[in-house]
């Protein structure tokens, strides 16, 4: 019998307490398959969305001209009861947890149509209606990989972080008074 030395049990249980110990992959464990939950394929779509995305984001005075032309939807992916506290001016809800199939289809049924995109990210001092995330948690982010992978394409991304009181933006409130 092999008796594991100390650097080898130090390092067990190192990686046991972190969290990268080995664990079962899926193939080991037919109890976990899931067709509908496919990791490998997100990332894939996520890597070739963050491509796409690159030369997708515009600046404010370009997403307010892009926005006055027909046929442009702005989408807001917030929670409905943020996107009622505020919202740039005109902008459609479909909150992200909705994003389906079928909500996309009634609510985005051209996948053509050219579609502006905002989140909590983009505005600061708003921090009720806008509250902020951890930049790799921005909801821009989840919102443009989910539209790509459903296969919108003519997608756009407001940039920069804006000040809520200092932007050309137009902002309302669903049926309160405008700013």
């Amino acid at each position: 019998m092999r008796i594991a030395s100390a650097p080898h049990i130090l390092a067990g249980l190192t990686l046991l307490l972190t969290g990268l110990a080995p664990i079962a992959l899926p193939a080991d464990r037919p109890d976990l398959a899931n067709p509908a939950i496919d990791m490998a394929s997100y990332l894939n779509v996520s890597r070739e969305a963050a491509a796409y995305r690159e030369h997708r984001r515009v600046s404010e005075a370009d997403f307010i001209r892009m926005s006055r032309e027909p046929g442009t939807i702005v989408l807001d992916a917030r929670s409905r009861e943020k996107y009622d506290e505020l919202h740039v001016k005109g902008a459609i809800n479909l909150s992200f947890p909705d994003i389906a199939v079928e909500s996309l289809a009634r609510t985005l049924p051209d996948k053509h149509a050219r579609i502006l995109i905002y989140c909590n990210n983009n505005f600061r001092n708003a921090e009720g209606p806008f509250p902020r995330k951890i930049a790799s948690a921005s909801l821009n982010l989840s919102t443009f990989i989910a539209l790509y992978s459903y296969g919108y394409r003519n997608l756009y991304e407001l940039g920069p972080q804006l000040d809520v009181e200092q932007s050309k933006l137009e902002f309302e409130s669903s049926g309160a008074e405008q700013r």
